[in-house]
């Protein structure tokens, strides 16, 4: 069984930062692609970034140049350095992990949500 859990979200003033990070844990797994995924009240859930395990990344459009999303393979840790923070940055922010089992089966697990908040 995995387990994912985030940590670092909270209230912050516009043009301020936050990172975000999550963590898995378990056994008889690799992991393959992380990614973030982000969630306003009312709209759809987006991709906000992700990173495969070679440690190639894609951003969505509103978030060049502003976040960087990293991995640390050894911990199970995805990270996400959110600057200069925008009141549309607002949302409940979730992480995303492509898991493969020892008997090579490919899971998708989510982790439970953190919320940001960006507002003076």
């Amino acid at each position: 069984q995995v387990q994912l859990v985030e940590s670092g979200g909270g209230l912050v003033q516009p043009g301020g930062s936050l990172r975000l990070s999550c963590a898995a844990s378990g056994s008889g797994f690799s992991i393959n692609a992380m990614g973030w995924y982000r969630q306003a009240p009312g709209k759809q859930r987006e991709l906000v970034a992700r990173i495969t395990s070679d440690g190639s990344t894609n951003y969505a459009d509103f978030v060049k140049g502003r976040f960087t999303i990293s991995r640390d393979n050894a911990k199970h840790t995805v990270y996400l350095q959110m600057n200069s923070l925008k009141p549309e940055d607002t949302a409940v922010y979730y992480c995303k992990v492509g898991i493969i089992t020892t008997m090579k089966y490919a899971y998708d697990y989510w982790g439970q949500g953190t919320q940001v908040t960006v507002s003076s």
